[in-house]
């Protein structure tokens, strides 16, 4: 039964966990390049070295001495978004929406007073979201106020888009729909809901919430699919130039969608999961490999990369 299982896996294309880490991370991404997508200060530095646009960062805490100087450095600021430099799985981030007398207010609602919230500081400085658990330093960056594209199926908080790309073409994508389980947050393991993209149209397709495959927003009842994704050529181009930003060959890239400025790149993964294939329905196997068979002169510039994907990845 799990020979047949796995044969069938392979004739869908599949990708799976141990083929991702030996044949692509392991064969595309030099470790040396590592701390410019696992550090969000570095990744933000060489994106704008590139001219890749990201939400501002306006305060960058290093040590437990600055904690006491926050507030003061923040001014006027009433909304910010406090993150780890090298969290993953969305763990340690609060969404502040407000600041008033009681302390901070965050986008679900919930109260942080000023000691509770210094401690959320010390915390992520201790290394407890980050990756490895190491030291790390917190972020203040501006809030993103989202595209109302995909307002009728997100639960609070910001939707974001995740783009893979493979030497550079752009090879599947989802955005990922905060739910009421998600607490706001656009992780799939917290309860987010899945949704792909067809690469070729820019267009939503099927969703996957948990394990299932759904077709309406669990909390809002909308429909996720048939939703086209405003400045799709923008971002596919955004993706394409990962790799040239990074030196990583397979990488995942996180965008999200603000409403006056268009699309920010949020972070680059260099280990980018593999649930984007249930939101798909597709195998990304079965395009990675379409892309070493490509002809050599796709690999030109990012633009004939996108090109080719355009034409080659409909759904």
């Amino acid at each position: 039964m799990i020979l047949g299982l796995a044969k069938k896996l392979r004739e869908a294309g599949i990708l799976g966990m141990n083929r991702r880490n030996a044949s692509y991370i392991m064969g595309w991404n030099p470790r040396s390049a590592f701390p410019l997508v696992d550090d969000k200060v570095l990744t933000r530095a060489v994106a704008e070295k590139y001219g890749v646009p990201t939400p501002p960062i306006f305060l960058v805490v290093e040590k437990h001495g600055q904690i006491a100087g926050v507030e003061e450095a923040l001014g006027a600021r009433r909304e910010f978004v406090l993150k780890p430099a090298r969290g993953s799985g969305g763990s340690g981030i609060i969404l502040v929406v407000d600041r008033g007398k009681e302390g901070f207010v965050s986008q679900s609602g919930e109260i942080y007073a000023r000691d509770e919230f210094a401690y959320q500081i010390s915390d992520i400085l201790s290394g407890i979201h980050s990756l490895g658990g190491q030291e790390d330093r917190a972020i203040l960056q501006a809030l993103v106020h989202p595209d109302p594209v995909f307002a009728a199926v997100t639960y609070q908080g910001v939707p974001d888009i995740r783009i893979i790309s493979y030497r550079g073409v752009p090879v599947m994508a989802m955005v990922r729909l905060p739910t009421r389980a998600s607490d706001g947050k656009a992780n799939l393991h917290r309860g987010a809901i899945g949704a792909g993209i067809d690469i070729s149209k820019g267009e939503t397709v099927t969703a996957v919430h948990r394990e299932g495959v759904i077709s309406h927003h669990p909390d809002t009842g909308n429909p996720v699919s048939g939703i086209q994704v405003p400045f799709w050529d923008k971002m596919l181009l955004m993706a394409a130039r990962a790799m040239e930003m990074t030196g990583l060959g397979y990488l995942g890239m996180d965008l999200v969608l603000d409403r006056e400025h268009g699309p920010f790149l949020l972070e680059l993964n260099a280990r980018p999961g593999l649930a984007i294939q249930i939101a798909n329905r597709k195998g990304l196997w079965g395009r990675l490999d379409q892309v070493d068979r490509a002809p050599r002169e796709i690999f030109a510039s990012p633009e004939s990369r996108v090109e080719w994907a355009v034409n080659r990845f409909r759904s």
